[in-house]
C-alpha cells in the first residue's frame, strides 16, 4: 500500500465533513467544490457518502481518480524558491560566465507534497572545457555535498541528452564543457534518501520535474552556443577577405597592368561583392 494511500485512509477516519465532496474540497489543496463533486463521480461514490464509511477498495479507487484527474499546481507559499534572478547573480559572481540563465518551475506535487525544481547555468568564461560540468545540489537551500552518485539531481543531469544542445557527453554521464548547473529543490519534505541528507531519492515526479528544467536551459545555452559558433565563422570568412582580396588585386595588376588606383578600386569591389555574397 502506498504512502499516498495511507495518508488518505487516515484522512478519511479522522475528517469531520459530512460529505466526500465536503471531505476533498477541505482537505486537499486547490480543489473546488466543484472539482470535488467530479472525482466523487468519477470514483463511482455518491456524494452523499460520510468519508469514514468507504471501505478500502472504494478509498483505492478514489486514490486513483484523484491521481488521474487534472488538479492546480499547488500554492508555493508553503516552500521557499531562490528565485531566478538570485540563482543568475550567484552564479555569475561565483564564476564571470559569458552566459547565466536560470529557471523556476511551476510547482509540482509527488506522494500528495508541493515541491519546486530551480535550475540556474553559467557557460563559458574561465570555466575549463576539457572536465565534467560542475554540478551545484541544494535541497531547501542547504547544499548538498556527499553521495552525489546517488542522488535524483545526479542521475537527472545525466540521463539529460545534452547533445541536442551542442554539447559532448559521455554515455550515462555528465556533459563535458565549460559549463556549471546549479540545481535547487524546495518542498515541504525532501525525500532524502537516507538519515545524512546527502541525496535525493529518485521519484519520478521529482526527476522529471529536474530534466524538464535542464531542458529548457539546455535550450537557451544551445542558442548562445550556435551564435558563437556563428560569429566565429564569420570572424574566419573576413580574416580570409582581408588576407587573399589584397594578393588577388595586386596579380591583377601585374597581369593587366593596372595602376595603384585601379588595383585599390577592384579591392573595394572584390569586398563589397564577397561581404554581400557572406550576408546573404
Amino acid at each position: 500500500m502506498s504512502r499516498t494511500l495511507l495518508t488518505i485512509l487516515r484522512f478519511l477516519l479522522i475528517g469531520v465533513a459530512p460529505n466526500l465532496p465536503g471531505f476533498l474540497a477541505s482537505e486537499f489543496s486547490r480543489v473546488s467544490s466543484r472539482l470535488a463533486q467530479e472525482i466523487a463521480e468519477k470514483a463511482g461514490i455518491s456524494p452523499k457518502t460520510r468519508p469514514s464509511n468507504l471501505s478500502r477498495s472504494q478509498a483505492e479507487t478514489l486514490h486513483k481518480t484523484i491521481a488521474a484527474t487534472k488538479i492546480m499546481s499547488p500554492p508555493t507559499d508553503c516552500i521557499a524558491p531562490i528565485g531566478e534572478d538570485l540563482l543568475e547573480k550567484a552564479l555569475r559572481a561565483i564564476h564571470p560566465a559569458d552566459f547565466a540563465t536560470a529557471v523556476t518551475r511551476r510547482p509540482a506535487v509527488y506522494r500528495g507534497n508541493p515541491f519546486l525544481v530551480e535550475v540556474a547555468l553559467a557557460y563559458g568564461g574561465e570555466l575549463s572545457g576539457e572536465d565534467p560540468a560542475t554540478v551545484y545540489r541544494y535541497a531547501n537551500r542547504v547544499p548538498l555535498q556527499y553521495q552525489q552518485g546517488a542522488c535524483a539531481i545526479t542521475k537527472a543531469v545525466s540521463s539529460t541528452d545534452w547533445k541536442k544542445y551542442q554539447l559532448q557527453q559521455p554515455r550515462g554521464a555528465p556533459p563535458i564543457g565549460p559549463m556549471l548547473l546549479m540545481v535547487h529543490m524546495a518542498s515541504v519534505w525532501v525525500p532524502f534518501t537516507s538519515e545524512s541528507k546527502e541525496s535525493i531519492a529518485h521519484y519520478p515526479e521529482i526527476l522529471k520535474e529536474i530534466r524538464l528544467a535542464l531542458q529548457e536551459c539546455g535550450r537557451k545555452v544551445a542558442t548562445h552556443i550556435r551564435k558563437q559558433k556563428r560569429e566565429a565563422d564569420e570572424s574566419k570568412k573576413r580574416a580570409y577577405i582581408e588576407k587573399y582580396i589584397p594578393q588577388v588585386a595586386v596579380g591583377l595588376q601585374q597581369i593587366l597592368g593596372l595602376s595603384d588606383v585601379a588595383r585599390d578600386k577592384v579591392v573595394t569591389s572584390l569586398t563589397d561583392v564577397l561581404e554581400r555574397s557572406r550576408s546573404m
